[in-house]
């Protein structure tokens, strides 16, 4: 059986009245890489930040890379790599100078060797000199990899580390991130985009500081029961108010020009989706339940929690 990076049962968070996280349960074999999935507030970070020794838990038990996350914190630190959500470099030092400082604070030998090790395997070296203030999203980025890699770690939680990129810097990021899982790495990286939680070995859904869902993604759309209709056409925007609310009908949501129209009882659905079948203009078809589909879904069901 595979050894597990992650192995913690119960964890829960509470800040004075409010519990952040509630019980929460994970187990990740080593070499995976899993998304963790849910909206603004629902406790991703506070999460991570429990299992990276940041922050102490109030309650629950369990292991992180085989020490005991409420005793062996420092441990932990040393063996993990943490990425947040906002850059948190020195904007006025080069890329050479960040990661020359930052191997430094990790004590490491050969400083500026272990940096210009990481500048060369993450392709920094042209932009090396450069001010990491002056840098593009996808830069910053990949700055901010090379230096949760300068150690070695053998653990990378990634908070939402691709938001505010542009596609092709998300699609190289994602394609280091599963060569570093091939060479024994193992990941949790929180994210809003499906297509990166399509490219996990499993999912992970958090709301309200509690999972709803887990798995891999045909696992999680599979144990959905959702049905999914699709309406496309000119006048599909304008059946949006109108089909809410319909027998069968869950939630209505637009992805580009097309219309998913979901729900769980099919034989209701599809004899609404019937009703406006001959309609001018539309075309109708039923699809499998995608990955955002069940999201919002879960969302729906669960209620949402802006930060």
């Amino acid at each position: 059986m595979t050894a597990l990076a992650i192995d913690v049962h119960g964890l829960t968070k509470r800040f004075g009245h409010k519990t952040a996280v509630n019980a929460i349960d994970i187990a990740v074999p080593e070499g995976e890489v899993w998304g963790f999935l849910g909206p603004n507030g629902s406790g991703k970070t506070t999460t991570i930040r429990m299992l990276c020794g940041l922050l102490h838990a109030d309650a629950g038990e369990g292991t992180c890379l085989g020490y005991d996350l409420r005793t062996q914190s420092e441990q932990i630190k040393r063996e993990v790599g943490y990425m947040t959500q906002k850059f948190s470099f020195w904007e006025d030092l080069s890329i050479r100078e960040n990661l020359d400082f930052v191997a430094r604070v990790y004590e490491l030998p050969k400083p500026r060797e272990v940096a210009a090790a990481a500048i060369e395997r993450l392709g920094l070296s042209e932009r090396q000199d450069q001010l990491a203030g002056d840098l593009s999203g996808g830069w910053k980025q990949r700055l901010a990899l090379a230096a949760c890699m300068l150690h070695s770690p053998k653990l990378l939680l990634l908070d939402e580390p691709t938001a505010g990129v542009d596609p092709k810097a998300r699609r190289d990021f994602w394609d280091e991130i599963h060569r570093l899982s091939s060479e024994g790495l193992t990941v949790l990286v929180s994210t809003h985009y499906m297509d990166e939680a399509e490219r996990c070995d499993r999912i992970v859904y958090i709301n309200l500081g509690t999972i709803v869902a887990r798995g891999t993604v045909a696992e999680v759309v599979a144990r959905s029961g959702l049905f999914t209709f699709i309406v496309e056409g000119e006048g599909a925007r304008a059946l949006e108010g109108e089909l809410r609310g319909k027998p069968g009908i869950e939630f209505v949501a637009f992805f580009g020009t097309a219309l998913h129209v979901s729900g769980k009882n099919h034989k209701a659905l599809e004899q609404t989706m019937a009703q406006i079948q001959g309609r001018a203009g539309l075309a109708i078809h039923e699809a499998p339940a995608s990955l955002e589909d069940v999201f919002i879904q879960l969302q729906d069901k669960n209620g949402d929690h802006p930060s």
